[in-house]
């Protein structure tokens, strides 16, 4: 693989993690919620999950699974459940005395595999990755297809983490503003709350397959 589409390959990746989605989303609602430790550990488990995605490209198991309406009707309704657990979570933080503060509500292994299931439940993203990824490998390439697949899903992932990293320190920065369990905190779970039904609900509805 040449340096010059690597290179494409990485803007055109970072232009992508800058551009609003329910990832994005996530991270900087979650980042205000929780501080900047909190943020950069979702970050990386969202990360671990386009790992995964990647591999189901480069070994086939994305094209299965985009080809059966069954599964990924499924899949669809896994992410959007769980979505909507988070959102009645939040909703009711509001009830918990003063000692939930920022990053004391749940471990950073617990934080990480939120962002970890968030991603990979997440059947939009696989068929995102199906369609994206493919367009950058050379065929005149002796390299494999499988393998190149795999280090564009790796700068795909790093190109990520930088943007939603620079999402979560920023967000984290003014975490402190909501944090305590006083009346700005309430309105903040509120909406964080509104918005995980906002993204159940567009992925639930949406047309991809």
């Amino acid at each position: 693989m040449d340096a010059a589409n690597l290179l494409v390959f990485f803007l055109t990746s970072i232009l992508l993690a800058l551009t609003p989605g329910p990832d994005n989303l996530f991270v900087l609602s979650q980042s205000l919620a929780y501080g900047r430790r909190p943020g950069l550990i979702i970050v990386m488990g969202l990360c671990t999950g386009l790992i995964i995605h990647t591999a189901f490209v480069a070994f086939g198991v994305a094209a299965v699974i985009m080809a059966s309406p069954a599964i990924f009707t499924l899949l669809k309704m896994v992410g959007a459940g769980y979505l909507i657990f988070l959102a009645w979570s939040f909703w009711g933080q509001h009830r918990q005395t003063g000692r939930q503060t920022q990053g004391v509500p749940l471990s950073l292994v617990k934080l990480y595999r939120r962002g970890f299931i968030m991603n990979v439940t997440n059947p939009k993203v696989g068929l995102f990755f199906l369609a994206f990824l493919p367009q950058f490998v050379q065929q005149q390439q002796s390299t494999q297809a499988s393998v190149q697949i795999m280090v564009l899903g790796l700068l795909f992932m790093l190109s990520t983490f930088l943007v939603f990293g620079a999402i979560a320190l920023l967000a984290g920065y003014y975490s402190q503003f909501f944090s305590g369990a006083g009346q700005k905190k309430m309105i903040l779970n509120r909406l964080i709350s509104l918005l995980f039904i906002v993204i159940a609900l567009n992925l639930l509805l949406s047309n991809t397959h």
